[in-house]
């Protein structure tokens, strides 16, 4: 491949870029209206413009992306996460063009989009599964019967998609037709297919992932587990590698699992094997297959930075038809890394997104840590995608070292112009159950469901008081000659020529 059109936008499209340029590879963009103006278009070779601002009439137009990539003289797409990354007709549509699609095949991505066929197809090849129905029959009699085998709490869920849409959790009887209804619509909304399955609810279970990768020689290779238990409405926030429960028994036996679902889709390319862990009384550890992405994770730098392992190159090597470049036995990882994912979005409002325009942008940088964004001062947010703005990634020697690079660097973090979540993620790597690893899928509703900013400062005076700090002449040692109160943090010291009143 000598250009490669990239079919996404924001860090992720920077991300590709990257690797790109590395490989002597020529990267195109494709933009919306909202995203003309973005760092991804003016760090590509070339862009084209698919349409206005909603996904729907831009990045989610096959059409208009394979016509983009056709006039740029593309060889392959790359999909990025997101958008079409996990559509089946978009990867056939490459195929028809003559364009190499940087995923696995249509076929294994339709075959594991369908829940309940890849957990049919799971089971037949020893994976273990949650307990659950995965039938045909969706009608509300042997659904409510299949409910009552089961037992209460059980999850409802989406046949044909993820990402907690079309899930709800029913906790009686009496909660099962409402929440079918519910499940159903939007099902049918999110992914154009209502069709439901049941699960049973695993409480308090660890979310916890293998990355896994397939050539097109039939070999396929682990690449070590991330824990994503640290989660709000289904959404992962912040993942870690390795995760604090593993063993060398339990990560032997999960990593096999992984891998032998990969092999059991003849999978190709980068896929991620998601399971659920329970902890029994004894103190063991249970596993359940959950899914399998059929792309790159937005937390991939996580196993990057264990591994020393550029994923996205990977990718395009394994798409360009080569092996995979080694055996299981040559993969190594060392240390512990940490992501978190800093989203425009204002805690105040049960964290709606929160648009405008970057007035200030301030990335923290140091030994073991990693920013992958796709914003710079200036920027300005729109209400038209996912609101993650960037993803802070750290890595230290171990989990202790680790979390205190992961704390500083959010501390470092300067953002202006947009609320964001850097405080709530503050007040999670400093709490005690997650300092000793006792996370779960369920820890932020545990330990956080009341939890408020801290709006003792108002937002004004902050923003006054980083204004007068960027243009003030003076440095902190400076200030601290003029103050005799013998008070290392004394205000006074830092004041610079702001007064609070006109004299």
């Amino acid at each position: 491949m000598k250009r490669i059109l990239i079919a996404n936008r924001g860090e992720i499209a920077v991300r590709i870029i990257r690797a790109c340029r590395e490989m002597g590879i020529s990267p195109v963009a494709v933009y919306s209206d909202a995203d003309q103006s973005s760092p991804f278009v003016a760090l590509a070779d070339a862009a084209y413009r698919i349409g206005p601002g909603p996904a729907a009439e831009s990045y989610l137009c096959i059409d208009r992306i394979i016509d983009a990539a056709r006039i740029s003289g593309a060889d392959g797409i790359h999909p990025g996460y997101g958008f079409l990354s996990e559509n089946a007709d978009f990867a056939r549509a490459c195929d028809r063009a003559g364009l190499a699609f940087i995923g696995p095949s249509g076929s294994a991505i339709r075959s594991l989009g369908d829940k309940s066929e890849a957990k049919r197809r799971m089971r037949a090849a020893g994976v273990p599964c949650v307990p659950g129905y995965l039938g045909g029959d969706q009608s509300q009699a042997r659904l409510s019967e299949e409910a009552r085998k089961l037992g209460y709490p059980l999850l409802v869920k989406a046949a044909a998609g993820g990402g907690g849409r079309g899930m709800r959790l029913v906790s009686s009887e009496g909660e099962l037709m409402p929440g079918l209804d519910e499940a159903s619509r939007e099902a049918q909304s999110a992914f154009g297919d209502p069709r439901l399955l049941l699960e049973k609810y695993i409480q308090h279970p660890r979310h916890v992932e293998f990355q896994v990768f397939g050539d097109r020689h039939g070999d396929a290779i682990h690449l070590f587990e991330r824990e994503c238990s640290i989660q709000r409405r289904h959404q992962k926030i912040i993942e870690e590698s390795p995760s604090p429960v593993m063993t060398p028994e339990l990560r032997s036996r999960m990593a096999e699992a992984a891998v032998t679902a990969a092999r059991a889709f003849s999978y190709s390319g980068a896929g991620t094997v998601e399971f659920l862990v329970e902890e029994q009384p004894d103190g063991s550890h249970s596993f359940y297959f959950l899914e399998v992405n059929t792309r790159l994770q937005v937390e991939h730098p996580v196993t990057e930075m264990r591994t020393g392992t550029d994923l996205v190159k990977l990718q395009i090597r394994v798409a360009r038809g080569e092996p995979l470049p080694y055996c299981q036995d040559q993969v190594q990882a060392s240390g512990h890394s940490i992501e978190a994912r800093i989203y425009a979005e204002d805690p105040e409002t049960g964290f709606l997104p929160s648009v405008g325009r970057l007035a200030h942008w301030k990335e923290p940088s140091g030994p073991g840590i990693r920013v992958d964004s796709g914003v710079e001062q200036g920027s300005e947010i729109s209400p038209f995608y996912d609101p993650m703005l960037a993803k802070l990634i750290v890595h230290g020697e171990d989990r202790n070292e680790a979390i205190g690079r992961l704390e500083q660097a959010l501390l470092q973090f300067e953002v202006l112009g947009v609320r964001t979540n850097i405080e709530y993620l503050i007040d999670i790597v400093r709490h005690p159950a997650f300092r000793e690893g006792r996370t779960h899928t369920g820890f932020l509703e545990e330990h956080f469901s009341g939890w408020k900013p801290d709006t003792s400062i108002p937002a004004e005076v902050l923003l006054a008081l980083a204004a007068e700090a960027v243009t003030r002449p003076s440095s902190r040692r400076d200030f601290a000659t003029t103050d005799q109160s013998g008070d290392a943090f004394s205000p006074w010291k830092f004041g610079g020529t702001w007064r609070n009143a006109a004299s």
